[in-house]
């Protein structure tokens, strides 16, 4: 099989998983997507040239990740004193200071994980080209994998937070950038890249094609009770009415459409995640000990010192990213579970615009982990003994649960639920206002 197959077979039906529409995708050719008709989610994309793109950029983060490794990140110099990290060192401190789970999740989300998402991509994308024979179980393991560790991908959100810290600490002290700070900056990019050309319909379609069914399931919804789709490759499957089921296509377990069971799940995870913001505004992030003098500092506390000295746009990112986007993200879920529980017969607009609050809640939230990657390299940098060193404090860990716990709230949250239809057209096929026999072009 070349490098140019077409994305799809004719009639390959795919079910929006965001509004649970099922939509009949046609073959697309280069550079163009498919978006639902119905609340325009992105269904799938044609990558011209996939395996070479994808391949080249993969390969060169890979080196970026090792250069990024290899040589000083960055160095902290006041009155002859110098203190000098690399990145794993960043990790590293965090854990002789008693935080070792903030150590651990910046080497999972910034080094680990990344590797291993590159490292899949370029061998599952050298086996959906080669194609030889069926592809064994641990391939599409891997292909499962690919896709849960994707959101878990924070290069970018370290950036930034390197790039918040230097402002911190620029008129403290000296700072050399060292050469692995510009190689990890063309890593981050290359990250954030990759992930864009990775499309998990045109994979799975290459590494195991969708089972073709002779019922047509075309303009049928969750609530139609004729399929089930599945969450990890899509497939259309018949709705067999056992509690048991499996998907015929990857062998994934399926759920039918429970509202209750997802919202006890979902509030579940935002109520811990509100139990844990207390802390983590009340309590201090982190300890600046200067001549023998230890200053606690809350969250805002950083903020307020910020504005005092004339870094307006570092306190701004650091108030929206720390205090407002964790808050908003809260009550923003809290109003999504509330509203999905209380609908009836919505009407599709309103439906969109509920979805539309629901996608943004759920790209924000992981730029919130901002001030646990600042915290992390202040730590690491400024260590220079008894005349200037900071030091975590216990709000840090309590920030980063509020972040990952509304992270997990928003990804369980089934937004199907924010399409429910009244019980006489759950059993009717939903008709696709929109034109969608012709591919849509980029």
């Amino acid at each position: 099989m070349t490098t140019e197959t077409i994305l799809s077979s004719p009639n390959l039906t795919i079910s929006c998983e965001e509004c649970g529409l099922a939509v009949a995708i046609p073959a697309l050719q280069d550079n163009q997507k498919a978006h639902c008709p119905r609340c325009e989610h992105l269904l799938t994309k044609k990558i011209a040239k996939p395996y070479q793109t994808a391949t080249a950029y993969a390969s060169a983060c890979l080196m970026m990740l090792i250069l990024s490794i290899s040589f000083p990140f960055m160095s902290f110099s006041v009155q002859g004193l110098t203190q000098e990290i690399n990145l794993l060192q960043a990790a590293q401190m965090l854990g002789e200071y008693q935080n070792t789970l903030l150590g651990l999740l910046l080497f999972a989300t910034v080094l680990v994980l990344p590797f291993i998402y590159i490292s899949l991509m370029l061998y599952l994308y050298y086996k959906a080209v080669s194609n030889k024979g069926r592809p064994k179980r641990y391939v599409t393991h891997c292909c499962k994998i690919l896709f849960i560790i994707e959101p878990w991908l924070m290069v970018d959100v370290f950036l930034l937070g390197v790039l918040v810290s230097l402002v911190k600490i620029a008129s403290l002290a000296e700072i050399s950038l060292g050469y692995s700070f510009f190689t990890f900056c063309v890593y981050a990019v290359l990250v954030v890249k990759c992930v864009s050309l990775v499309d998990k319909i045109w994979l799975w379609e290459q590494l195991i094609p969708a089972k073709s069914l002779q019922h047509n399931y075309e303009g049928d919804t969750h609530l139609s009770q004729t399929h089930l789709s599945c969450h990890t490759c899509h497939q259309i499957n018949p709705d067999n009415q056992t509690a048991q089921q499996t998907c015929l296509r990857c062998g994934s377990p399926l759920h039918h459409f429970d509202m209750d069971a997802n919202l006890q799940k979902v509030w579940a995870l935002l109520l811990t995640a509100i139990v844990f913001y207390f802390p983590a505004n009340l309590y201090p992030m982190m300890y600046t000990v200067s001549l023998g003098s230890s200053t606690p500092s809350t969250i805002m506390e950083g903020v307020i010192l910020l504005w005092q000295l004339g870094s307006y746009p570092v306190a701004a990112i650091i108030f929206i990213a720390s205090v407002f986007i964790p808050l908003i993200k809260i009550f923003a879920l809290a109003w999504l579970f509330i509203s999905a529980k209380k609908l009836n017969k919505l009407p599709e607009s309103e439906a969109a615009k509920k979805l539309t609050i629901y996608r943004i809640t759920e790209f924000i939230g992981r730029w919130s982990m901002i001030d646990i990657f600042v915290v992390a390299i202040l730590v690491a940098l400024v260590q220079l003994q008894k005349l200037m060193a900071i030091y975590p404090g216990p709000a840090a860990l309590s920030f980063a649960a509020v972040v990952i716990f509304t992270m997990l709230s928003a990804m369980k949250f089934d937004s199907r639920m924010l399409w429910r239809q009244s019980a006489e057209q759950s059993t009717q096929k939903t008709e696709l206002t929109k034109p969608y026999s012709q591919p849509i072009n980029d």
